[in-house]
């Protein structure tokens, strides 16, 4: 977490899509890659994309558990690095 940068999370989640994706991640739980939860009506090869910037710029994880895979919003560690950052992208508190 120390290499994350600011402007690459703020960059990852200027698109709307992997806001929203975010927005359904804040709970903090692992939620399965499967293009049926995210609902979104775009090919999987783009919301595979999706996943891969937000794990790049550091906002989420990959868990892989055999042959499921669960991403997860990293966001204790995004709140101990960016205090309100994904409050205020997501209009969630943890309190």
């Amino acid at each position: 977490m120390e290499s994350v940068e600011l402007v690459d999370v703020l960059k990852a989640l200027a698109d709307p899509i992997r806001l929203r994706m975010i927005q359904q991640l804040v709970d903090g739980d692992p939620h399965s890659k499967s293009s049926q939860f995210w609902g979104f009506e775009i090919q999987k090869s783009t919301l595979a994309h999706h996943f891969k910037t937000l794990r790049e710029a550091g906002v989420t994880r990959t868990i892989v558990e055999g042959r499921n895979h669960w991403i997860q919003l990293r966001r204790a560690e995004l709140d101990a690095k960016f205090p309100g950052l994904i409050d205020a992208l997501t209009g969630h508190t943890t309190a």
